[in-house]
């Protein structure tokens, strides 16, 4: 006897299958979106609190690759790749031209501040991508 539903549920069954057999790449993909995500809302921390002189800095912000851990984690990372970016980080001395020092100026501490704001959405952010993946499903 044949039922509709069985029909749907077996197509349903072959998508899931494939979609687990594609699973570390999907992984991947899922994880490079929400990365970017990231990316953007330390760009944003970072307008927010530093003055723009030339650009440079705010403009930097990229994301790493996708890697995998040895207990079979993937992870993402977020950088800013000025050359100047860890001295507005961690902060710097301020020295005049003929070399005395003239005070410290502290850092802005932004990955500190923009891993705080992630760690909040980042779960949110998860979620939006792999409601995406399963409706693409």
């Amino acid at each position: 006897m044949f039922d509709a539903r069985d029909e749907g549920m077996t197509e349903f069954q072959k998508n899931l299958s494939t979609l687990l057999s594609d699973m570390p790449k999907e992984a991947k993909k899922v994880l490079r979106k929400a990365g970017s995500k990231a990316r953007t809302i330390a760009a944003r921390v970072s307008r927010q609190n530093i003055k723009k002189r030339t650009g440079t800095y705010h403009k930097s912000w990229k994301r790493g690759k996708v890697w995998q851990e040895d207990d079979g984690s993937y992870k993402v990372r977020f950088y800013n790749n000025a050359p100047h970016a860890h001295l507005l980080e961690d902060g710097h001395r301020i020295v005049g031209k003929d070399g005395s020092e003239h005070g410290f100026k502290p850092g802005y501490k932004i990955i500190d501040k923009a891993n705080q704001q992630v760690e909040e959405k980042w779960e949110d952010i998860l979620e939006k991508e792999i409601d995406k993946l399963i409706d693409k499903m």
